[in-house]
């Protein structure tokens, strides 16, 4: 068969890592980003540069997004320099961002309008799940469409399921910041809990990780909690703009999610006090800031 050509739209914490994985699975990957440093770096890995949108996927199979919210979306698939104006009919688009699900329906209409195949497919696993291709995605759309680029899904993830029709890869990504969310307050609250009374946490951490209480969340987020160390994996303000879509739905439809609301206050309590370029587990700063303590 002949290479696919895959366009790549936004080559951020995430987006780059996720390129560089499609080089190397022997994808012909082209990138755009607005920074150019980040294009140089896929260059360098193998891949090559576009300076617009429209060069980037004027001969390209596939088109991957992976932006920050819903108007980013938007701004690059739409308007005269944007992907649906100069895509070529066929062409499908696999939208990696999180975004709204109503936003996502909306635009895979667009697409299907313009001639091009739509997949909402965000992704979970991190900024180390991105660079080690084991992220876990979860994708809206048509069995068909699925199909034709599961092997351009298997070179960046692991766990990879369609979920249902356009929107449902957005939907099902809503509840997974919820879970998560959730996860890394109590985490924080357990570390800060076991801090005030003396124990070795690290080993605290070991045991509580090989029973229930084990996750991914603790895996990955412990240690930079008891290092204070915490560098964007995956930033506050992103989780922050994550938990105003899940509790917007979860209203709309009607479901109650009291702890998830208010995960999502202190996750915004945390932006607001001026954390939000820090990873998700930065939650804990706000926890040890509460409780008073006297290290912090």
């Amino acid at each position: 068969m002949t290479t696919k050509n895959v366009a790549f739209i936004g080559l951020g914490i995430m987006g780059l890592p996720m390129a560089k994985n499609l080089v190397q699975a022997g994808f012909n990957v082209t990138g755009y980003n607005r920074s150019p440093g980040k294009v140089e770096e896929l260059v360098t890995a193998g891949g090559r540069a576009a300076s617009t949108i429209a060069e980037a996927v004027q001969d390209a199979d596939v088109i991957i997004t992976m932006v920050p919210d819903s108007p980013h979306v938007t701004e690059v698939v739409t308007g005269n320099d944007g992907v649906f104006a100069n895509a070529p009919e066929g062409a499908y688009w696999i939208d990696n961002s999180s975004i709204r699900p109503d936003v996502t329906t909306e635009l895979s209409a667009q697409a299907r309008a313009a001639g091009i195949k739509p997949l909402d497919a965000p992704v979970s696993g991190g900024e180390q799940g991105a660079i080690d291709a084991v992220l876990s995605i979860m994708v809206g759309g048509e069995q068909e469409d699925f199909d034709a680029v599961q092997d351009v899904l298997n070179a960046m993830g692991k766990t990879i399921v369609l979920v249902g029709p356009s929107g449902s890869g957005q939907t099902v990504k809503a509840a997974n910041q919820l879970i998560v969310a959730g996860n890394i307050q109590l985490l924080a609250e357990a570390i800060a809990f076991l801090e005030a009374y003396g124990v070795d946490t690290s080993s605290a951490l070991e045991v509580l990780g090989g029973g229930l209480a084990g996750s991914k969340v603790l895996e990955q987020k412990g240690q930079k909690m008891l290092d204070r160390e915490f560098s964007p994996g995956f930033r506050l303000e992103l989780h922050h703009k994550d938990m105003g879509i899940v509790t917007s739905a979860a209203r709309e439809a009607g479901v109650i999610i009291p702890i998830g609301a208010a995960v999502a206050q202190l996750v915004a309590a945390t932006v607001s006090a001026g954390d939000g370029g820090l990873d998700h587990s930065g939650l804990f700063r706000l926890v040890d800031q509460l409780s008073a303590r006297a290290d912090n």
